[in-house]
């Protein structure tokens, strides 16, 4: 069956919002949060993000807010968590740490991908991507009283930025959509997970 460029951006969208709704629960589990924290920041981290870049490109209402499979997904994300806490709390660092670089690498390409869609300028279409990729870790940080991870020195923001870099480009330069996003999803995962097992960091100021 032919994959539409419309399906393909959602797909995207709800494979990133399961991945972040499980990795911002997870991290709410370690804060020692209640079941109904851990499901809202489950929430926080996996839609917020795709909020905010709707309402800045002006698609309103937002797409996780116009049907309720985005909520769901975030939820299941969220309660499976819940449902395997035993299991959760034995899950290596590295599984979190792909997981939570998918998901980054993910939203990163569906952001440009969208703002390309709505003419916006690409230079622009980059930034909404890597607000679309960190705009719920951010909202999660601030809610657990935590310096934002992309205030630190890591390599993040940066790779989600690349990735949303990447897709641009392949997009102007009339790449197929679907080998455009897998472009930029290759960069923006592989320089995050690259950061993590060589130690890689920002400068310091």
């Amino acid at each position: 069956m032919r994959i539409t460029a419309g399906r393909l951006l959602t797909t995207a969208d709800l494979a990133a919002t399961c991945l972040f709704a499980i990795e911002g629960a997870i991290v709410a589990r370690y804060a020692d949060l209640d079941v109904f924290g851990v499901l809202v920041i489950g929430f926080v981290s996996a839609l917020v993000g795709g909020i905010i870049r709707d309402v800045l490109i002006g698609y309103t209402p937002p797409a996780s807010l116009r049907s309720a499979l985005y909520p769901i997904t975030a939820f299941a994300g969220a309660g499976l968590v819940i449902a395997l806490a035993g299991l959760v709390e034995q899950v290596p660092l590295t599984v979190v740490q792909v997981t939570d670089a998918a998901g980054l690498a993910l939203f990163a390409v569906v952001g440009a991908t969208k703002a390309i869609d709505f003419r916006i300028n690409w230079f622009v279409a980059i930034l909404l991507g890597a607000v679309s990729a960190v705009g719920g870790g951010v909202t999660r940080d601030l809610l657990l009283n935590v310096v934002p991870g992309i205030l630190r020195q890591d390599i993040y923001a940066v790779a989600a930025l690349a990735g949303a870099a990447a897709t641009v480009l392949a997009l102007r330069l009339n790449l197929p959509r679907a080998a455009a996003m897998a472009m930029g999803f290759a960069v923006c995962f592989g320089l995050r997970m690259l950061s993590v097992w060589l130690g890689w960091n920002l400068p310091r100021a």
